[in-house]
């Protein structure tokens, strides 16, 4: 690696500041640190000043309020998201994500909000983010904003975020009375820990009955995606398998699915289908080959 100039600012006002001051030069900003340490041993990037984000404390935290729901300061690991009892009692399908990000070294170092803005769509957090309908919190020396996730995540590896701004937390809303989430992944090796399909379903059930469901896909798609359709199609009916494989029909045909050398698109369609379909017999605990052909 080449040197670089290693930036420690307190606050995100002074961050902020740096990352004007030094727009016209090559600056990255580091957190956990897990993907940019490994671009810069492979000198696919040399900045010349690293800005850590270690020591402001306004992007710590995780905090619950029942009005207000979750927030997750843009620092906390993926570990402390796992273990987190706020966590685990009011979103177990966050809990339960987080618990499976990468493998124990990254979960112990990578941080929720490097992740975000890192942008790469084969990561577990996006897409049970997106359907928990989180937002994010952006903040500069002009102050702070709130978009919702959907928006932040712009295309493969790109965000939202302005040159100046950093991401300081991310927030969820309390869940609809009823509701509760799966989140479901395929990896092609017991060894991999990059999933190839990643599948996130919250929805408001009682028995075999869904009044609402909020869908989304991840891995496959060049940014996780919500998919209106399949959620329009689960509510205000009774699922069964043979619904659970129509929303997997519907889902298939609305995203967008990339074709690389993890898979085909075909490959990658297929296996879609199967994770929609296993994760909505989950979520309603129904057989997924109960009276519907594989």
């Amino acid at each position: 690696m080449r040197d670089f100039n290693y930036l420690e600012p307190t606050s995100v006002e002074e961050a902020s500041r740096l990352l004007a001051e030094l727009e016209d030069e090559e600056v990255r900003l580091i957190a956990g640190g897990t993907a940019l340490i490994l671009t810069l041993r492979q000198r696919m990037l040399r900045p010349e000043h690293l800005v850590s984000l270690a020591r402001i404390d306004r992007l710590r935290g995780i905090d619950y309020d029942p009005a207000r729901g979750l927030r997750i300061g843009a620092l906390e690991r993926h570990a402390d998201i796992a273990s987190s009892s706020l966590v685990r009692q009011h979103y177990p399908v966050l809990a339960a994500m987080a618990g499976q990000v990468a493998n124990p070294q990254v979960r112990n170092q990578g941080t929720l909000g490097g992740n975000l803005c890192y942008g790469d769509p084969s990561t577990d957090p996006p897409s049970c983010l997106l359907a928990l309908d989180a937002s994010v919190v952006l903040g500069s020396t002009r102050g702070e904003r709130t978009m919702p996730l959907s928006e932040f995540l712009v295309d493969f590896f790109e965000n939202a975020l302005e040159s100046d701004e950093l991401l300081l937390e991310v927030r969820v809303p309390p869940l609809p009375a009823g509701a509760a989430g799966v989140y479901s992944r395929f990896l092609r090796t017991a060894a991999e820990h990059r999933p190839l399909v990643s599948v996130a379903l919250v929805a408001a059930r009682s028995g075999a009955s869904c009044s609402m469901a909020r869908l989304a896909v991840g891995a496959s798609t060049p940014v996780p995606t919500r998919v209106p359709r399949a959620e329009a199609c689960l509510a205000g009916r009774d699922v069964t398998p043979a619904v659970a494989a129509e929303v997997a029909d519907i889902v298939v045909q609305d995203i967008q699915v990339m074709s690389d050398s993890r898979g085909s698109e075909e490959y990658r369609r297929a296996m879609v289908r199967a994770v929609v379909r296993r994760a909505v017999c989950e979520l309603f605990e129904l057989s997924i080959d109960e009276g519907v052909p594989a």
